[in-house]
Order: C-alpha cells, then structure tokens, then sequence
C-alpha cells in the first residue's frame, strides 16, 4: 500500500508540474546578433523575469543579422514568427503598411515615454502611432591609427577628404600591407560607406522632387573620391571582398590607418587590441563644409499576430528599465537612447562615445520609405561595379538611378 501511495503522490505530482508547464505563457523573442554578448544578455535578462513571472516563458532566438530580414519573412510568410523582434528601424515602414507591426502606444505610460530621447524614439512613430521601441542606437565616425600617422609624417587628423586622400597615401606609403584607408566594399552598409564623401559633397539620397540624388554632381564626385584612392592604392587592395567586420579586424591588427565605423568598434579594441593607440574623429567633409554621418537606430517591435501582447510587453518594459539598458549599451557599446543611461560614467566620461554624440547633429538617417532595403541594394550593386573598375561611373550611377526612380514610383 505505501508503495501505491507513493506511486500515486509521484503521478500527481508530475501532473501537477506538467500542468503548470501547459499553463506557463511563451514569448518568443527574436534578436539580431550585434556581437558575441548579444545572445548571453538576452537570455540572462530571459531568465531573471522568468524568475521574477513564474508563469511566463521567454524564449530567445539570436540571428546573424545579414540573413534577419530574409528570416522575418520567411517566418511572418508562414505565420511562425515570434512575439517581439529585433528590425532594422528603416524595415519599419514596410511591416505597418503590411499591418505586420502592432501599435505601442496603449501600452506606454508617460513615464515610461520619457524613458527615451525623443531623437531616437521619434524614427517609429508613424502616423501618430509607436510602432517600436530603439533597441540600439548609433553614429559613425572616423578611427584612426596614432601610430601609423606617426610613422607616416602625419600630423594632423584629415579634416576633409582631399586631406585624408594626403595622409592615406603617405600611410599607404610605409609598406608591410598597410593601407592608409580602409574601405568596405561588401555586405550591409556598403551604400553607407559611399554616402559619407556624397554627403560631403552636398548629396542627398531623395531630392525634394522625390527622385534618386545618385545620377547628381554629388554622386559622381564622390564616386571619383574613393575610385581615385583605390588606384593610388591608398585602401586595402580587393576592396569588394571586404565587408565592415573585415575591414575592422584589419584596424584592430593596425594595418589601417583610418575606417569610418561605429562606436561599437571602440570596446573590441579595448578588449582584441588593448595596445592599439588611436584616436576617434569626425568624418572629413567635402569643399565646402558638407559632413554627414550614418546615423541608426534599431527597434524591437511586436507583431499584430502575437497572442500573448500583455506578457510580451511585459518583458519589453523590464528591458527598457535604467538597470537593463544600461547593460546592454555599455556591453554592446551603442549610444544611450536613455537619459538616465546618458548620465552613467560609464557612459559621461567615455571620451569615444563622446566624440559620437558631438556627430550627432550631422547625423542622417536612412529614409523612412518603402522599398529602402531594395533601394540600398541597388546602390551597392552599383558601388561595387565602381570599385571593380569595370564600368563608367557617371553611366554606372544614373543607370541605379533610373532604377531606383521605378521603386520609387517615379
């Protein structure tokens, strides 16, 4: 008789655990992969609300993001998606349109709205409705090897582009595989690289009259300024099989003298290169004083078809807190999109991250249009035709033009 008593208090007790499990609520939580902390943080910040929410169960999915988008829609096709992603904030256009994105603003407090620099929450708002929250936040600027300009006779930071064309060849100069200038010329931003001298030159991405700013003086010029250092041999030779993480790693190994990149880059070298010496500058403007830099920002959002809205949001307010925040920035090294963040040292008393913010009233974002992604594509789809030397880049610039006009409805 003990034994059956046992048997049956163990059965029930197994019941009632498998019953609690059926009732535990999922979310699951898509996030693009910024580095090698990104999964940890997320599963770390999973599991102390799960002990906080017995009755929730957060699941995270980290995805490299040069295959993110494809896997969003892939996974939204076929009504898979998760409760809460990770999307690039230029992305978001497309899923309100598509009614993919579910509105935020039910949900937000004004408490919890002054969480934020308007700056960087302000990219999801559309038609008067939050669709997103900025995850991550970011500028370029331009890194720069002390040492190398050291040896090379250089004295001063480049302050344009025809000084950084100088300085880029005297580094170049030195030999040893040193380039003087580092050029992405694959993968995610390589449009971006392109913009930094098109900026410089007065270009804009979208002319007031709806049409594409490639087929521009702007454009050109700036196509002639990175095809004329490439033939002086001032980058890194077979610029197209280089994407942003490649042209880093060759910074890190001081075999660049100057790339233009995130903040991120400063805690890699803090932590792959501690003995690097360099410095952090704005990026070179053009002839007449016209400077850009990339600025972005990331959101995470809630799907439409989400089951669980109440739990997810849940989550993403514990995320947003000054604690969590504060984490996640400092780890993955973005810019703080939170006031109170802001005012950590660690944060007040970074001299990099300060060299980024002095950029941010440079900074231009990527339109909020739809059909950006395939827009982007076509720039450097062009970008990389340039850098081969294969094309024209006057015939090469006003070809994407034209097609880039077809997407936008020109």
């Amino acid at each position: 008789m003990r034994k059956f008593g046992l048997t049956t208090a163990l059965a029930g007790a197994a019941f009632l655990s498998l019953a609690g499990m059926a009732a535990a609520e999922t979310v699951r939580v898509t996030v693009a992969e910024y580095s090698s902390k990104t999964g940890p943080y997320f599963e770390e910040a999973a599991k102390a609300f799960e002990e906080a929410n017995p009755d929730a169960d957060i699941q995270i999915e980290v995805v490299p993001w040069d295959v993110l988008l494809q896997k969003l829609t892939t996974d939204i096709s076929g009504g898979a998606n998760a409760d809460l992603s990770i999307i690039g904030t230029r992305w978001l256009i497309d899923f309100v349109e598509q009614g993919i994105a579910a509105p935020l603003d039910d949900y937000m407090s004004d408490e919890f709205k002054e969480r934020f620099f308007p700056v960087f929450l302000e990219p999801s708002v559309m038609d008067g409705k939050t669709y997103g929250l900025p995850i991550a936040a970011s500028a370029r600027a331009m890194y720069y090897n002390k040492d190398l300009f050291e040896q090379a006779g250089v004295t001063e930071v480049p302050d344009t582009w025809e000084e950084l064309a100088a300085a880029a060849e005297k580094i170049s100069a030195l030999g040893d595989d040193i380039a003087g200038f580092g050029l992405q010329g694959k993968e995610i931003e390589t449009d971006v690289y392109f913009y930094y001298a098109f900026w410089a030159h007065g270009g804009e991405l979208v002319e007031e009259d709806g049409t594409s700013g490639l087929d521009s003086e702007a454009a050109y010029k700036a196509a002639e300024t990175y095809k004329s250092l490439i033939e002086s041999g001032a980058t890194q030779p077979g610029v197209t099989s280089y994407n942003r993480e490649d042209v880093q790693n060759l910074f890190k190994q001081g075999k660049v003298g100057m790339m233009i990149t995130a903040p991120f880059l400063s805690n890699q070298i803090k932590e792959e290169a501690p003995d690097l010496e360099y410095g952090v500058a704005a990026i070179p403007a053009g002839p007449d004083g016209d400077r850009g830099t990339y600025g972005v920002t990331d959101s995470i959002i809630m799907f439409e078809n989400s089951e669980n809205k109440d739990l997810a949001w849940k989550f993403l307010d514990m995320l947003f807190t000054t604690e969590w925040r504060a984490k996640f920035t400092e780890g993955e090294g973005f810019l703080p999109v939170n006031p109170e963040v802001a005012k950590q040292p660690a944060f007040a008393d970074n001299a990099d991250l300060k060299a980024f913010t002095g950029l941010l009233p440079d900074a231009r974002f990527a339109p909020v249009i739809p059909g950006w992604e395939e827009i982007a594509a076509k720039t450097s789809d062009a970008i990389q035709t340039i850098y081969l030397g294969d094309a024209d880049p006057k015939a090469t610039l006003d070809a994407a033009a034209e097609d880039i006009n077809g997407i936008l409805g020109n």
